[in-house]
């Protein structure tokens, strides 16, 4: 059989790159291919840059000096309210689309700097509102099974990494939008902490709590990636020495119910801390009944200000956005949005972890399944704002306080989709996050890619080796607790 390189981590492409073991262009040009078989069952991408893909693969293979290139000829997907030079950003909707960008994003800039070839931009809903992704012209579905929606707002991002279309992919998080996804999608997914990587997300980041991040399907994958964004050199993972790590079941959102597979990820992850020689104790933050209120009339305001930027005609938008942004309208009008409040959380967020005397926090991911995948987009917005409050209310709180927060698979539900659980930590803990879920991988590791997609995307040339026979080990200078060498 012909060896692909559909499958292989973003490590192991540019290792293989950079040795000359393969081409930039051979790789792409593998990933392109399952694009073109894949995707119609999915809709993740909006474009594909077939032939812009090819050139710019071929210009990597052309330089003298791969050394120095992290991502060494490793394909990515951008998602698509992150300008790429030569596309239009479409901010998931037609209504809501941008003209041509004459040049890159900052990070998807770093990203080509560090020898990522962009493939194509993958759907999100409408202006990144809802934690499901359609609009009238498709259905973004989950590989794990098509009848459900891989999250949102980066859907389309999510369900191209866990069906092996691309390595890894940019992401962006205002209100949950990395890591809803990665729990939908058994992916790993990072939200960095404020001023990590450059913003520029929309008017103005929807009030700072909007970050880039990065959806992979290993925690090395995830660690280099962010560092790339980060403008920095990807360094080694050192597994943490012992921990405290505060385990809380509780909703930010009152009434939210918790399923019982998602308490018992939650539970696993807990065995899973204890087993590595960390100490797991309860311990609940205290959300104020007015973060709800204030938080909820944030992201109305947020979607107010976008539109108004961007200059969008609100009649042109789907019912359930313009209902979002009439109510930001009025949330503005009536003086609900402060940073004084935003402020004050992100202080009791962190005085959380002092007095607690915590490293890092463990929550769920999600209250409950992945919705179905239908028309969301047509929908009232209270069909809408219902689904979404119930089934993701854990990940919002945390970009409010502008903590680093990601989400790390820890199993199965009965019904056969992922299950994962959420880590956050104080400013600057991204790194530590990132250890811990390296350890969560070495001990239990999770299949790579949806089932219908994991005999094309792990073939036998590039297999990474059998994580059952690894045992958790003390590490302090390797290439990180998920490279498999």
């Amino acid at each position: 059989m012909q060896q692909t390189w559909v499958g292989a981590t973003a490590k192991q492409i540019a290792r293989a790159v950079r040795r000359g073991d393969t081409s930039a262009t051979q790789v792409v040009a593998d990933h392109l291919d399952h694009i073109a078989a894949t995707d119609p069952a999915l809709t993740a991408f909006r474009v594909v840059r077939g032939g812009e893909a090819i050139v710019e693969a071929e210009k990597v293979d052309e330089q003298e000096d791969l050394a120095n290139l992290p991502l060494a000829g490793v394909p990515v997907a951008v998602k698509e309210n992150t300008a790429v030079a030569g596309l239009p950003t479409w901010n998931g909707s037609a209504a809501a689309r941008q003209p041509t960008a004459e040049e890159d994003h900052e990070v998807v800039r770093r990203l080509r700097g560090a020898g990522a070839v962009v493939l194509g931009v993958t759907r999100m809903p409408e202006l990144g509102l809802w934690g499901t992704t359609d609009d009238q012209t498709g259905t973004t579905r989950n590989p794990w099974r098509t009848d459900r929606t891989p999250g949102g707002s980066s859907g389309g991002a999510a369900a191209a990494v866990a069906a092996g279309l691309v390595p890894f992919a940019h992401a962006n998080d205002g209100f949950g939008s990395v890591r809803i996804p990665a729990a939908c999608c058994g992916l790993v997914g990072i939200k960095p902490g404020r001023g990590v990587v450059p913003a520029g997300i929309g008017a103005d980041d929807w009030y700072g709590m909007a970050e880039h991040g990065i959806l992979a399907t290993t925690v090395a994958d995830a660690a280099v990636g962010l560092a790339v964004l980060a403008g920095r050199r990807p360094g080694k993972l050192v597994e943490p020495q012992r921990l405290k790590v505060a385990v809380s079941l509780r909703s930010p959102v009152l009434g939210v119910r918790l399923d019982k597979p998602n308490r018992e990820a939650v539970a696993a992850a807990s065995r899973l801390l204890v087993a590595a020689g960390h100490d797991a104790v309860s311990a609940d933050p205290v959300y104020p009944p007015a973060l709800g209120v204030r938080g909820l009339a944030t992201w109305f305001a947020a979607a107010c200000r976008d539109a108004e930027s961007a200059g969008i005609d609100l009649a042109t938008l789907q019912p359930r956005t313009r209902r979002h942004i009439s109510l930001g309208a009025w949330a503005l009008r009536r003086g609900y949005v402060r940073e004084a409040d935003r402020a004050g959380w992100r202080e009791r967020s962190i005085d959380f972890f002092t007095d607690h005397g915590a490293d890092l926090m463990v929550t769920p991911a999600l209250a409950g399944p992945p919705p179905k995948a239908e028309g969301w987009s047509s929908r009232s917005w209270r069909a809408n704002m219902s689904v979404n409050i119930r089934y993701a209310p854990y990940a919002a709180p945390w970009n409010i306080a502008g903590l680093p927060a990601l989400v790390v698979p820890v199993g199965l539900r009965p019904d056969g989709l992922p299950v994962a659980v959420q880590l956050v930590g104080p400013p600057g803990s991204e790194l530590l996050l990132l250890a811990v879920a390296g350890q969560f991988e070495l001990a239990a590791p999770w299949q790579r890619f949806a089932p219908s997609h994991a005999r094309a995307a792990e073939p036998d040339a590039v297999r990474s080796p059998t994580w059952g026979v690894r045992r958790m080990v003390r590490r302090s200078s390797n290439d990180g607790p998920s490279d498999p060498g």
